[in-house]
């Protein structure tokens, strides 16, 4: 599997999987190669160390300063209710409708997207559209398919699930749907394309003897390939899953209900208890979620995967029974008319009002947040990561790794605009505030994974310098950093890449970026601006992404 694939999957390979083979292992590069490489990387860091500097300089406002001093005892009175949460048999009963319509809409989300990934997946690889014959005319036409289908799935995938529920929110109302159509169009184009690369990367003897039998392109994937590929896919869902119940919080502090709804609610009111009783309630959802996924991805298959499949579908139908949407809206005259007029409202997009010069500010804003944050979590997650890996033999060091674990998954299981209001308690509204956010947030997660990667890798260099009296952060950086380095910068600039699209949900709460001015267009109903500001996001998720392209390419 390619670098940018194992990106793209996160952690959902199965333990071990990485862990290099018995015996020693060289590197297949040439020394020019590797000499390349090493310099490629001098560079990039250097690049990227005056890209920080620059992004942290714009942030800094010297005529007013940073920090906001009167904010400290409020954000300290939130803290001190951490062991005060509201255990009210009144608001208990509330968070657990919340919670669970969270998980419902978590849980249709993702099936919904799985079912649009699978669908779409055949039409996004490179096998599906392999020339049948040389003909020039046959590549020609196969190679404009397979570029069709890339560029139509990267439109949703790139705009952010809070944009899709603000739009729906215009056309169904409050609705259920909302929440479940804002998470299942964006993740079913991301899970198409890591699909779709599971599909290239696979086997294809089997699917190539079957198409020489005679069998049709769908037949021949369908029982060629799709058999060995069920494993590593289902654990993708699973992924996507946990994913989903996050996007479905943030979701709700924008109208959908659940969960989100309850902590924005309970925010406006400083009703720190409640907010504390609500995170809690996120974090035992989570930690049941990710335990779960953890448990799948350890198993090979077998009464496991049945039982979470049961399960999965008692789920789905406690969901849809829980949320009981209102499918006759879909066929109502009134949707259709809707939708008509907000698409007429967003084509053609336009510019806001102060032109080029401010879209063009905004993105660059935006640019700068995800590389404070990103640069942010991942220095945290690198220093975090050795004690959060499992493994350790003594009780101190497994109880130190389980509250070091415990941290991560607050981080990643609060959401980041209530990270940014929380930081706002503190620091001056602006977009510093919303880069940090980011960056706590992210810190969980990648926090986690560089954790799992520390726990895959080969013991045996470390082992060798513990044993001639190295300290523990010695072996860590001379002996665990260098083997791990490639996994740890490709999930660097994979979360990079999703930070740069989740800077509009920070910025929707006032935190800078193109987010703000995103906000600012919705409340004066202009639509085309919104369309325009979308748009502008949508560049700077691909610039991001050509730029995390070209570091990989130059560090093989």
């Amino acid at each position: 599997m390619t670098e940018s694939a194992i990106a793209s999957l996160e952690a959902t390979r199965p333990a071990g999987s990485l862990k290099p083979a018995d015996g020693p292992t060289r590197d297949p590069r040439s020394r020019s190669q590797r000499r390349r490489a090493r310099l490629g990387g001098k560079a990039w860091l250097v690049l990227w160390a005056l890209a920080l500097l620059w992004s942290g300089a714009a942030f800094l406002d010297t005529q007013h300063g940073v920090l906001n001093r009167d904010g400290w005892p409020a954000l300290a009175e939130f803290w001190v209710h951490a062991v005060r949460p509201d255990l009210s048999s009144q608001f208990l009963r509330t968070t657990v409708d919340a919670a669970v319509t969270t998980l419902a809409f978590g849980v249709l989300g993702t099936l919904l997207s799985v079912v649009i990934g699978i669908a779409f997946a055949p039409l996004m690889s490179q096998t599906w559209w392999a020339p049948g014959s040389h003909s020039r005319a046959s590549r020609g036409l196969r190679t404009a398919g397979l570029l069709l289908t890339r560029i139509t799935a990267a439109v949703p995938r790139g705009v952010h699930e809070a944009v899709w529920g603000l739009l729906l929110l215009s056309v169904l109302g409050r609705d259920p749907l909302v929440g479940v159509l804002a998470i299942a169009i964006p993740f079913g184009a991301i899970t198409a394309k890591v699909y779709s690369e599971l599909l290239d990367e696979a086997d294809l003897g089997p699917y190539q003897v079957l198409r020489a039998a005679g069998a049709g392109r769908a037949s021949a994937l369908l029982y060629g390939v799709l058999p060995g590929l069920l494993p590593t896919a289902t654990s993708y869902a699973f992924y996507r899953f946990e994913c989903s119940i996050r996007s479905a919080v943030i979701l709700g502090m924008i109208g959908a209900g659940g969960l989100g709804l309850q902590l924005s609610l309970s925010f406006q009111g400083l009703q720190y208890a409640e907010m504390w009783t609500s995170i809690y309630a996120l974090v035992l959802l989570g930690a049941v979620i990710d335990r779960w996924g953890a448990s799948l991805r350890q198993s090979a298959g077998g009464r496991r995967w049945k039982l979470s499949g049961v399960l999965l579908a008692l789920l789905t139908i406690a969901s849809v029974w829980h949320l009981s949407p209102d499918l006759s809206r879909w066929f109502s005259g009134r949707t259709g008319a809707l939708l008509g007029r907000l698409i007429d409202d967003l084509v053609p997009p336009r510019l806001p009002q102060r032109g080029w010069a401010d879209i063009a500010a905004r993105s660059v804003e935006t640019l700068q947040m995800s590389v404070v944050a990103i640069s942010f979590a991942a220095v945290l997650g690198l220093l975090l990561c050795p004690l959060a890996a499992r493994g350790g033999t003594s009780p101190v060091r497994r109880a130190v790794g389980w509250l070091a674990r415990q941290l991560l998954l607050l981080t990643r299981a609060v959401p980041p605009p209530v990270w940014a209001l929380l930081v706002l308690f503190v620091i001056y509204p602006g977009p510093l505030p919303g880069a940090l956010a980011l960056g706590i947030y992210t810190f969980g997660i990648l926090g986690r994974l560089f954790a799992e990667v520390m726990e895959d890798l080969d013991r045996r260099p470390r082992d060798a310098l513990s044993a001639i009296g190295a300290t523990p952060w010695a072996t860590f950086a001379y002996a665990t950093v260098p083997g791990a380095s490639g996994q740890l910068i490709s999930y660097s600039l994979y979360r990079w890449e999703v930070t740069a699209r989740e800077t509009v949900i920070v910025g929707l709460v006032g935190a800078g970026g193109l987010g703000r001015l995103l906000e600012q267009q919705r409340v004066a109903f202009d639509y085309p601006g919104m369309a325009g500001t979308v748009l502008a996001l949508v560049v700077v998720c691909v610039v991001v992404d050509l730029i995390s392209v070209a570091v990989r390419t130059s560090l093989r």
